[in-house]
């Protein structure tokens, strides 16, 4: 990967998002996702070579740097949580859609996907209340934010929601996981017993 168009290509293939020239210099094109409006993916042209500003996990910055010359702290921004990406020629592809990839899952990242992250964590045989999902995800005060992702699971083959249950261990209503008696017929195939509408949280629990 050498050329702004295979770049901005590749970062175009992620769901939504849009290319942008916001300044007066179109030297800058960067692609941001849709709704917030943030850029994950810039690109100019500096020193004969494209470059690119991509958002960087702290606990990841310095390995990318350490391992490619062509990887230094981002040009004209943040240096703790941006890398700058020189093409070189000397990065593999791959590893450079890597680092596409990871910024765009920073930029991108919320709530609702925190929690679905968490839910996937569950394993088969036990459950999770719905505060246990909230502070899995980093805020123990949006238990009411799980209960209502999980009621638009984008992907339930994925995201296991019928292993959450109240802090009583109660199953959810029928107008959850797909009528009446699903979330326990879905539970007692993990075997997991549900005793009138509950499930022992001290036995199941994690």
């Amino acid at each position: 990967m050498k050329t702004r168009k295979e770049v901005l290509e590749y970062g175009l293939s992620f769901p939504n998002t849009y290319q942008d020239a916001p300044f007066k210099d179109l030297n800058w094109q960067l692609v941001r996702v849709k709704g917030s409006k943030k850029a994950f993916l810039w690109t100019y042209e500096r020193d004969g070579y494209i470059n690119l500003n991509v958002k960087v996990d702290p606990e990841w910055r310095d390995f990318w740097r350490e391992t490619y010359a062509s990887v230094i702290p981002g040009w004209h921004q943040n240096k703790e949580h941006w890398n700058t990406i020189i093409l070189d020629g000397s990065i593999p592809r791959g590893e450079i859609e890597r680092m596409i990839a990871e910024s765009y899952d920073l930029v991108t990242d919320s709530p609702a996907k925190r929690i679905y992250e968490a839910v996937k964590r569950i394993p088969k045989g036990k459950v999770a209340t719905y505060g246990q999902i909230a502070e899995m995800a980093g805020d123990k005060k949006m238990a009411r934010a799980v209960g209502n992702a999980l009621h638009k699971n984008p992907n339930p083959d994925e995201i296991p929601c019928y292993r959450v249950v109240n802090a009583k261990g109660e199953l959810a209503g029928e107008f959850a996981f797909g009528g009446e008696g699903a979330q326990a017929l879905l539970l007692e195939k993990d075997g997991i017993e549900v005793k009138d509408g509950k499930v022992d949280l001290e036995k199941y629990g994690l």
